[in-house]
């Protein structure tokens, strides 16, 4: 139960940390080069599709388990003092806030409908 419980702690921290990118990314104190970079790695974070897919043994989950953590830990440290205690303030308000499903499934949506469109215009296309 240790090792479910650490992963479980470390989900947490990671979606924390994507929270706070996400309001560094908004704020107008944050370097537009900070902000390319922050607002890359809260899309992937937040984003159904992976770089790797999870279906391809071991290396399926390298992306989430090293690589994301990785980058979210690099672009937190690019980000001036202030703006980072603030967003990590205002992540704290957000992520004590009830959930929002169906924004979620309007998100699901969307990415399904974007998916669908690219199959029929690479299907146009290379017919």
């Amino acid at each position: 139960m240790g090792f479910l419980a650490d992963l479980k702690t470390k989900a947490k921290l990671i979606k924390r940390q994507s929270m706070v990118l996400y309001f560094a990314v908004r704020d107008p104190r944050t370097p537009i080069g900070v902000k390319l970079l922050a607002g890359a790695i809260v899309a992937y974070a937040l984003s159904p599709i992976d770089l790797i897919p999870d279906f391809i043994p071991i290396l399926g989950y390298l992306d989430e388990i090293i690589l994301l953590p990785l980058a979210i830990a690099f672009a937190l440290r690019l980000l001036p003092e202030r703006v980072l205690h603030d967003a990590k303030v205002q992540a704290e308000s957000a992520l004590s806030r009830p959930k929002n499903y169906k924004a979620a499934a309007i998100i699901v949506l969307i990415w399904i409908a974007l998916a669908v469109l690219m199959t029929f215009w690479l299907v146009k296309v290379f017919s």
